[in-house]
């Protein structure tokens, strides 16, 4: 790059309108980029390296190789339990809670070996391990308590929508709040028995029986229906993406507390509002 760049180092974009902008010899270096659409985007004779990439990756061509599926086909050889959370049937979606509530009862066991003060750690500016709890109870409760067993209002206070939420009416939006381990767990707790209510009696006739509109604000928006199928889908999609993400930065936190240095930069949770919840 040339010394005759504008000096536009420091700047903050946000809630800003890009479409169709166009980026010529621009240096985005240190750039963070969250919640972000990058929908038919093209790049040509761009330098990429040391850079991570958390999110929804489909049908992006890198140097004439569509990359999505490769990267899919990795993360299913790496965590040979991933492909049970993208069920199809309804015995397959109870074998997938169950083996979810397995799984995060480790994480739980984990985290508790940690002193209180760092389960309200952030890692790379990201949720602590007590938010990611008040989320997952959010995105149970929006998309079954609300979207399939029809309460317009499930939320509990300390419910935890994802950060780029606008401010909706009845929706709990306290980010400062700092529960104790057990009280988010309390929480989050109620919210899986309202998923592991849908699923004990689910029929394959069932999962795509669509809900009437949502009535009233909140989150899925007033108006919108889906079927059972997607919103359990959903659902698992949180459990299984931020459950990997906490365990991950569990490792940051463990290696922090032992005196060992870990500078991994990647976020605690995809930050696109689709993975966060829809």
């Amino acid at each position: 790059m040339g010394d005759d760049l504008a000096d536009l180092r420091g700047t903050r974009f946000e809630n800003a309108d890009l479409h169709d902008a166009r980026f010529t010899m621009v240096d985005l270096t240190g750039a963070t980029f969250r919640a972000v659409g990058l929908h038919r985007v093209v790049m040509r004779g761009v330098e990429i390296s040391h850079t991570t990439i958390d999110g929804e990756i489909e049908d992006v061509v890198i140097n004439g190789v569509n990359v999505g599926p490769l990267i899919e086909a990795e993360l299913d050889r790496l965590y040979p339990d991933r492909p049970l959370f993208r069920p199809t049937t309804a015995d397959g979606f109870r074998h997938a809670w169950g083996l979810n509530e397995r799984l995060w009862a480790a994480t739980v066991e984990r985290a508790r070996r940690l002193p209180q003060e760092q389960l309200h750690a952030s890692v790379a500016e990201e949720w602590s391990f007590i938010e990611t709890l008040r989320h997952l109870a959010f995105a149970s409760e929006s998309w079954v308590g609300r979207a399939v067993l029809g309460d317009p209002t499930p939320w509990h206070p300390l419910s935890l929508p994802w950060d780029e939420m606008r401010p909706r009416a009845g929706v709990p939006r306290d980010r400062d709040a700092r529960p104790s381990l057990d009280e988010a767990l309390t929480l989050r707790l109620a919210a899986m028995a309202l998923v592991r209510g849908v699923v004990d009696g689910l029929t394959d006739e069932q999962l795509d029986v669509r809900s009437a509109p949502l009535v009233g604000p909140g989150w899925p928006d007033e108006g919108d229906s889906f079927t059972v199928r997607q919103c359990l889908q959903v659902v698992l999609n949180e459990e299984w993406e931020h459950r990997r993400y906490a365990e991950r930065d569990l490792a940051v936190l463990e290696a922090q507390g032992s005196g060992a240095q870990n500078d991994q930069g990647s976020p605690s949770g995809p930050s696109a509002p689709y993975s966060r919840t829809p």
